[in-house]
């Protein structure tokens, strides 16, 4: 489901401002949508946030930039934009050690490299140096 960029307006309460921030992180989590979810486990894979889980070590996942969009606004895309963009990014522990990790998110264009999820990769490899 393509996200609405409306954001609660600056002047809210922490709260309000808060709830908002924690909406769009939950909705994000859920990549391209319901849809395209049960898409992808019909034809026997796995979303990318559920190959990290059984990568990582339980609990240990923390994402980086959740909600960063492309930029494009060609060929209609301005109206498609998904928090997240088409990579997950971020850092947890195999077998107790410390990694950063990335996986494309086909439900999220079909897990096509955007300027934005590019930029996505280089600084989780960065972080990892």
């Amino acid at each position: 489901m393509a996200i609405k960029q409306e954001r609660s307006q600056p002047g809210g309460t922490a709260e309000e401002r808060l709830a908002d921030l924690q909406k769009r992180k939950r909705e994000g989590a859920q990549g391209g949508g319901a849809d395209r979810i049960e898409a992808q486990h019909k034809r026997g894979k796995l979303t990318a946030r559920e190959r990290l889980a059984i990568l990582l070590d339980e609990g240990s996942f923390e994402e980086i930039d959740a909600l960063v969009t492309h930029r494009s606004e060609e060929f209609g895309l301005g109206k498609q934009k998904y928090a997240g963009d088409s990579v997950v990014v971020g850092y947890g522990k195999i077998e107790g050690r410390a990694t950063y990790v990335f996986a494309q998110d086909f439900t999220v264009f079909g897990g096509s490299l955007s300027e934005a999820a590019g930029e996505k990769i280089c600084k989780v490899m960065d972080l990892a140096m």
